[in-house]
């Protein structure tokens, strides 16, 4: 499995130099094609962050992921209200927050959340839906998807 803290850097240094501009699908081609380029000096299993603690892996049940967790991204300016209306919405939603990482980089929102569909009350498509509509009123873009479709489409 990749190095995900070392994915996270380059892509956030992907967003810097590009700026807020930047399309998603450019930037993920990007770092894409950038750790395919240092992945054999850094190897596929090395700890960027030098941590301990479970591994990605362990966290989040096996590379293949679970079709009972849901990936979470939101893109950005910064403002308040974002992380509270996203975790507001799965809170309705019965879904447990697993996971979650955000940062701010030069005035720049980020965040990924991992949740727990287990007791979710709707379907993802109703998830999704409720995202949209919230990112349009936020003026964020908030993407959603099963863990294991998203594993599978962002294999390196």
């Amino acid at each position: 499995m990749p190095n995900e803290e070392l994915i996270y850097r380059i892509t956030r240094a992907v967003y810097e130099r590009l700026g807020a501009g930047a399309d998603e699908r450019t930037v993920e081609a990007l770092v894409t094609d950038i750790y395919r380029a240092i992945e054999p000096v850094v190897g596929a299993g090395a700890n960027g962050a030098g941590g301990g603690g479970a591994s990605a892996q362990d966290r989040t049940g096996g590379a293949e992921g679970s079709s009972n967790r849901l990936v979470v991204s939101v893109f950005g300016v910064d403002h308040p209200g974002i992380v509270a209306s996203v975790a507001q919405i799965l809170a309705e939603s019965e879904c447990s927050i697993i996971d979650i990482n955000q940062t701010v980089v030069q005035g720049k929102f980020a965040m990924v959340i991992i949740a727990d569909m287990t007791r979710a009350r709707g379907s993802v498509t109703e998830l999704k839906e409720r995202f949209r509509a919230e990112g349009e009123r936020l003026g964020v873009r908030v993407y959603a998807q099963r863990e294991d479709l998203f594993n599978a489409m962002h294999r390196i």
